[in-house]
């Protein structure tokens, strides 16, 4: 049973990680008629709403009717939503209006190392052989399957292209902070309600700066092409509002760091959607890599949970 659990954990994982590897592609698409403050701050605002029903009849059914908050609990509510929200999804919006996809690929490879990083500090979890194994093997395969020009990637020290680059490096701390500092709430709330929380704390903190920099987003929704009202769609439904209660959902039951090493998954499966979407060709080098990062991620998942029981089976078996 506990083997069924798990293999049901892997799959939603790699669910939520198909949905957010769509994100470069539908960030560009509304970008077309609206800014990147906007552009983030709409769809968001279109989750929370979706949230907001959903889990008033969630603590209905639980009998759940408190209403009052402490106040530490407040603003931590604060501190992953501005500092772990606003962080990842604006930079990452307005970061890939400027680079190109080959820095965006391999900046993209730093967000399990950093969920480690992040977890070891504000949870307390330790970084094992395995983990670090599992690291070097998601990196190769990364590396293999995103097709990255090694004589196009670079990094110089000015201008719009470092900037791009600057802003996706603080979106991927952004993603880990927030992926580590919610299992701490998620102790006391639901998943949806974490969720929901966080995201009245992003809404509160960017209506101002949108209002004040971007205040023609508004008044320009009925010029909206169909497409960009698609992406901003599956942004609100599919980006801010499914895979976040996915992966909150696992993260209930996996370590930060072993949920945050499933981000590896985020650049194959751009790969995969922009030869779908922008019919670039699919190399074998790709699917090769794509399997080495799926066993990676399965190597960590898996086999950690088995060493975990083993350990937990020692003691009892010394005993007698």
């Amino acid at each position: 049973m506990l083997r069924l659990t798990r293999l049901r954990d892997w799959a939603l994982l790699l669910v939520s990680n198909l949905i957010w590897a769509s994100q470069f592609v539908m960030v560009k698409v509304v970008q077309r008629q609206m800014g990147p403050v906007f552009a983030t701050f709409f769809p968001m605002t279109l989750a929370t709403l979706l949230l907001v029903p959903i889990v008033r009849h969630a603590r209905q059914r639980a009998g759940d009717d408190s209403s009052r908050l402490p106040t530490r609990d407040i603003l931590e509510f604060i501190l992953i939503g501005v500092f772990g929200q606003v962080v990842a999804q604006l930079f990452i919006t307005w970061g890939v209006r400027w680079a190109n996809a080959s820095n965006a690929a391999l900046l993209m490879l730093a967000l399990p190392v950093s969920t480690a990083v992040m977890a070891y500090f504000f949870l307390g979890e330790r970084m094992t052989r395995v983990r670090w194994i599992s690291f070097a093997l998601a990196i190769a395969g990364v590396i293999e399957c995103s097709g990255i020009d090694w004589k196009d990637l670079n990094f110089p020290t000015g201008g719009r292209f470092f900037l791009g680059n600057l802003m996706i490096f603080l979106s991927v701390n952004g993603s880990a902070f927030y992926n580590a500092y919610s299992k701490k709430l998620l102790g006391r709330y639901s998943p949806l309600l974490v969720l929901l929380y966080s995201y009245y704390a992003v809404f509160a903190f960017m209506l101002p700066i949108v209002l004040y920099t971007e205040p023609q987003g508004f008044q320009n929704l009925p010029l909206y092409s169909p497409t960009v009202w698609l992406g901003i769609a599956v942004l609100a439904l599919f980006q801010y509002f499914l895979s976040m209660v996915i992966f909150l959902h696992v993260l209930t039951r996996l370590d930060a760091t072993q949920a945050g090493l499933s981000n590896y998954l985020i650049p194959f499966f751009g790969v995969v959607i922009a030869a779908i979407v922008l019919h670039e060709r699919l190399t074998g080098f790709m699917v090769a890599g794509g399997v080495l990062v799926l066993t990676s991620t399965l190597l960590i998942t898996v086999y950690e949970e088995r060493r975990a029981r083993a350990e937990a089976k020692a003691p009892a078996g010394s005993a007698l």
